[in-house]
């Protein structure tokens, strides 16, 4: 089968496309044959050595696909022709793949591949973001920094369909065209985005903050929360890890709130498949549909990879192990 081959940590440019054996499904997974591969920030991270997680050398990346079922398990709930989304943790950029049965999802039967391979990272992170970690409640304002990324336009049509008003940070209006797309309520600019804040709630703050980006933005961002407010930590594509004083939490009594999805369900791995049943129902609502920025095929990899360093890509890249 062809794959996605990192033999060398010198980033995207380096990724190769092999030919590898057809993978044998271990006992308790399921064996996929694989029709789309999201594309996320961790896989730039693998091809330099720069993730939390260093797995040996030669490695096939790719967390998350959508596909159909080869082979599984009789007590799996799942059989040879089922649609599925699944959650792999590595060697999703191939044309088959194995998961364990905690991490494989029965899609709707109205769901297409390219929408099932963009919500297993980016939206079951922000629906643990944001309702288990940030208590969101209906009613509240959500503010999202780097909108019009996956993260980004994740939060926004998971807070909307939890019924909170987003307000969504962007660095260009064409990025902001992406982001009230996805459902934002308001667009402002990065620059200046603390006084746009407070001038669109009355002075008074956001009750959530969502923060992929990190860097030089933390400050304002910790101003711009309404008491009890809650800053959610995601990621840092901005490169730079931002400091807290952390008596800026006592002024207004806000929190600085640490959102590791895969450290929680690393020990409780059967927790998985209950988040995606509750994405299923806010996705019921209509206000979960990721928007896809480019269907690339395997051969093109690198490129895809390369793209999320640059933060050009707007919504989900997509592979098709296909061509």
């Amino acid at each position: 089968m062809r794959a996605v081959h990192v033999t060398r940590l010198d980033g995207p440019e380096a990724v190769e496309i092999v030919d590898l054996p057809q993978p044998t499904a271990p006992d308790g997974q399921l064996l996929i044959q694989v029709a789309r591969a999201g594309v996320s920030f961790p896989d730039l991270l693998l091809t330099r050595g720069e993730y939390q997680i260093r797995p040996d050398l030669p490695f096939v990346p790719g967390a998350e696909v959508s596909g159909t079922v080869v082979s599984a398990p009789a007590d799996s709930g799942f059989t040879a022709g089922d649609r599925v989304a699944a959650f792999p943790g590595f060697g999703g950029f191939a044309e088959f793949a194995t998961a364990s049965t905690d991490f494989v999802f029965p899609l709707p039967d109205d769901m297409s591949f390219d929408v099932a391979a963009a919500l297993p990272m980016n939206y079951l992170t922000c629906l643990f973001g944001l309702l288990q970690r940030g208590g969101l409640q209906a009613g509240e304002t959500v503010l999202v920094h780097g909108a019009a990324g996956g993260i980004g336009t994740a939060a926004i049509q998971v807070a909307k369909a939890s019924g909170a008003t987003v307000i969504a940070v962007t660095s260009t209006p064409e990025k902001g065209e992406v982001a009230r797309a996805a459902g934002a309520d308001e667009v402002v600019a990065a620059d200046g985005f603390l006084a746009a804040v407070k001038d669109l709630t009355g002075g008074r703050g956001v009750d959530i903050i969502v923060d992929p980006v990190g860097g030089d933005r933390f400050t304002d961002s910790l101003r711009s929360l309404a008491t009890l407010g809650r800053l959610l930590v995601i990621g840092f594509t901005h490169g730079e890890i931002p400091q807290v004083k952390v008596n800026r939490l006592l002024l207004n009594n806000v929190s600085v709130v640490g959102v590791g999805w895969g450290a929680y369900w690393a020990s409780r791995p059967h927790v998985v498949r209950a988040q995606w049943d509750q994405l299923m129902t806010l996705a019921g609502t209509g206000a979960i549909d990721p928007p896809i920025d480019q269907v690339l095929p395997l051969s093109d990899a690198g490129t895809a990879i390369g793209r999320l360093g640059t933060r050009t890509v707007t919504g989900k890249l997509l592979l098709d192990p296909t061509r």
